[in-house]
């Protein structure tokens, strides 16, 4: 059951029991697929009319959690995955959020690649966040991994904000976002 007092004429939630009153933040790694769509579209349209790409038979293709470059040789699977990154940054979509695997050769002559979108905190990259965070020694500060999140803890405000400053300063390979933010 739930308990609310009257603090400065505002009705707040009293903490159960075992809850502690310490600001906290999530960390999470997310990417938008509504901003990959948009990307994926807005660079075969420019792949489509551009003059380099004439009958090169380019093509990206966006699936579920993968995107597929295609083109005639490697240099033009290049140019396509160059035309991509533009059109990703140019959206806001990190490009942490994608990983390249090897360039294979396919049927015809021409040249595929495969993209894997990244989402989520991996339990490796999890354990490394929390280490790192640990390290950074701000006396309170706790993290734990919440399953694809991580949930951190201090005692103040402003320990919070040095650690969010610490992890963007650090480069971890993939994409994070810092919310849901409480007092």
């Amino acid at each position: 059951m739930q308990l609310y007092a009257l603090r400065n004429f505002f009705i707040v939630p009293l903490p159960l029991e075992g809850q502690a009153l310490m600001p906290s933040f999530d960390i999470t790694s997310e990417v938008d697929h509504q901003e990959i769509r948009n990307a994926v579209d807005q660079a075969m349209r420019e792949i489509v009319n551009r003059f380099d790409f004439k009958n090169t038979n380019s093509t990206i293709e966006l699936e579920e959690a993968t995107i597929t470059l295609r083109s005639a040789s490697t240099d033009r699977l290049g140019a396509v995955r160059q035309v991509l990154e533009e059109k990703l940054v140019k959206r806001q979509v990190s490009l942490k959020a994608v990983s390249y695997e090897k360039v294979e050769e396919a049927s015809g002559g021409t040249a595929r690649q495969i993209v894997n979108l990244v989402a989520g905190i991996s339990s490796d990259k999890a354990r490394q966040l929390n280490k790192f965070i640990k390290e950074l020694g701000i006396k309170g500060s706790q993290s734990q991994t919440q399953g694809e999140q991580i949930r951190v803890t201090a005692k103040k405000r402003d320990d919070l904000q040095g650690i969010i400053a610490a992890c963007k300063e650090h480069d971890f390979e993939i994409p994070l976002q810092f919310g849901n933010f409480r007092d």
